[in-house]
């Protein structure tokens, strides 16, 4: 463990309130979404939904564990969000032990627990008769219960600077008191950043650890499709403080980076380009004169004026402009501009097409 995580263990068993775990805490640095201060908000996360099992990945005698302890989550807990958590306290290392300098021991086991929070959140998994943080089959669904409570609790306040899944990470790293002294994620002032970049490094990672849909490219109805073989993960609509409209203004998609992005329909492209805070996007004007978005495209396949039939690669997935991650953004509008945007899956629907 770094000088670095041995001081924000040593922070985190400090300050934070009796929710609070002790973790070890890496410094990743990533945009975030749409339209807020410190690149919070907006997270999108699969709410379901296997996760991608190899080296590099997520480790096959584990994943059973975590997507278990998130299917019994009642809040849209991701099996991804847990797995990158662990990923990031213990690099999935179930004898991993976090240390002072003096050489103390801090937190413990493969989702480093401290032996207070232990006590409150802590379950015998295996159902030998002990709580072991040090045994994954205890750790992981403790770990998930622990991240079900703070949901539970972020999903009170849609007014807090920070997707459910933000705001309960940042409770699980400093603890829920400092989610409601700050309104929201803390920002990078606090605690030389360490919660700030806990949460953005694990929202980063989530995407990359959901397993892709491998079963195609999306079927066409009439001449109408999904953008991508993907599940729908933000919805429209969903309040909150980190979208300058107040709510997601579109539906995410979690797809890597260089996924097909196609035409929901027949169109006419109306523009090509950088869409500010939205990155490279494609705007597109359709026969009955809805509007379709594609935003934070890696790559752009059309030019203003083309004529695309529905189905047609109109760019790739990417990560380009305010995004926390890997994803795919698309709004359904009645004009070609922000500020017009409707459900996108009832239009969709009324297309025949089922998201």
């Amino acid at each position: 463990m770094s000088a670095k995580q041995g001081f924000a263990l040593l922070l985190a068993a400090v300050v934070a309130s009796p929710f609070a775990l002790g973790i070890g805490l890496v410094l990743f640095l990533t945009a975030s979404e749409e339209d807020k201060a410190d690149d919070i908000g907006g997270g999108f996360v699969p709410v379901g939904g296997q996760l991608r099992i190899g080296p590099g990945f997520v480790p096959a005698e584990y994943a059973g564990l975590i997507e278990q302890a998130a299917a019994a989550c009642d809040q849209g807990l991701s099996p991804a969000v847990l797995a990158a958590q662990i990923k990031a306290e213990s690099a999935f290392r179930p004898s991993a032990i976090s240390r002072r300098a003096d050489g103390t021991p801090i937190a413990y086991g493969i989702s480093q627990f401290i032996p207070g929070t232990w006590a409150t959140w802590g379950v015998d998994g295996n159902g030998d008769g002990r709580k072991d943080p040090m045994t994954p089959a205890d750790a992981i669904p403790a770990q998930g219960r622990m991240m079900c409570a703070l949901l539970r609790d972020a999903r009170k306040h849609p007014e807090y600077n920070g997707s459910p899944t933000e705001l309960a990470l940042a409770g699980y790293n400093a603890g829920w008191g400092r989610v409601e002294q700050y309104r929201g994620v803390p920002p990078a002032s606090f605690a030389n950043g360490e919660t700030n970049s806990y949460v953005k490094a694990i929202m980063a990672d989530v995407a990359r650890l959901t397993a892709p849909d491998t079963s195609g490219t999306p079927g066409m109805h009439g001449g109408w499709t999904k953008p991508v073989n993907a599940a729908v993960t933000t919805g429209y609509h969903v309040p909150g403080g980190m979208w300058s409209s107040g709510y997601h203004t579109g539906i995410d998609f979690p797809v890597d980076v260089g996924t097909p992005v196609r035409s929901i329909g027949p169109a006419t492209v109306i523009s090509s380009g950088n869409g500010g805070a939205y990155g490279n996007q494609v705007v597109l004007r359709h026969p009955d004169g809805v509007f379709s978005q594609y935003a934070h495209l890696s790559r752009l396949d059309v030019r203003e004026g083309q004529t695309v039939p529905g189905g047609q690669v109109i760019g790739l997935s990417g990560n380009t402009g305010n995004s926390s991650g890997p994803h795919l953004h698309m709004e359904v509008r009645t004009g070609p501009a922000y500020g017009s945007d409707i459900s996108p899956v009832p239009y969709l629907r009324s297309k025949g097409v089922t998201l």
